[in-house]
């Protein structure tokens, strides 16, 4: 390995996420010397310009923590990663397990695979800064039809659910959150029963 190569390792961290612009500023022949740092293995290419420096446990390579790849593929800290299997901790009946993490952004929007796990984008103009069981309640209706679940059962188990919530906070929550559907439904005046 040459010294140039050496001086762009001294920058990498284990366990972090890099993307190829980010490494300009330690190489003047940043490909070369990824290609060659991917080679000997101290590095992965996770997608196109994004790459992972592995942290090793007894168990071998830890993968990036998804925070760090979404952070480095947005290149920003604003947006909310989640999964339907969330709903499950809901009590409603939903079990499925799902293979995907869902990210609310406001960059971009469609299916990408990320070091090798399925991460679905959505656009959106506002979500939370951290899931709450009234966000999960909203978004679980946002996406009923995309769940393979029995939809007339998780929402018959869901309207049981209500009046043991926060209505207020849930009201508030479908408001910003909700899609049409989901505002109509939680702004009934039957709720407050």
């Amino acid at each position: 390995m040459n010294k140039k190569v050496d001086e762009l390792k001294k920058h990498l961290k284990e366990g972090k996420v890099y993307r190829r612009a980010d490494l300009t500023r330690w190489s003047n022949a940043v490909d070369r010397h990824l290609l060659e740092l991917t080679k000997n293995g101290f590095i992965e290419k996770l997608s196109a310009g994004l790459y992972f420096v592995p942290k090793n446990n007894v168990f071998g390579k830890v993968p990036p923590d998804d925070t760090e790849l979404v952070r480095s593929f947005l290149k920003e800290d604003d947006f909310l990663i989640t999964s339907p299997n969330a709903y499950n901790s809901l009590g409603l009946g939903t079990t499925q397990l799902y293979n995907v993490r869902v990210v609310y952004n406001h960059k971009r929007h469609g299916e990408f695979v990320l070091g090798g796990r399925k991460f679905l984008f959505h656009a959106k103009h506002r979500f939370p800064k951290k899931v709450t069981e009234e966000f999960l309640v909203v978004d679980l209706v946002n996406n009923l039809d995309w769940l393979a679940e029995d939809k007339t059962r998780v929402l018959k188990n869901l309207m049981v659910k209500v009046p043991s919530m926060d209505l207020k906070r849930l009201q508030n929550a479908a408001r910003l959150y909700g899609n049409a559907k989901t505002k109509t439904l939680f702004s009934n005046p039957a709720l407050k029963n």
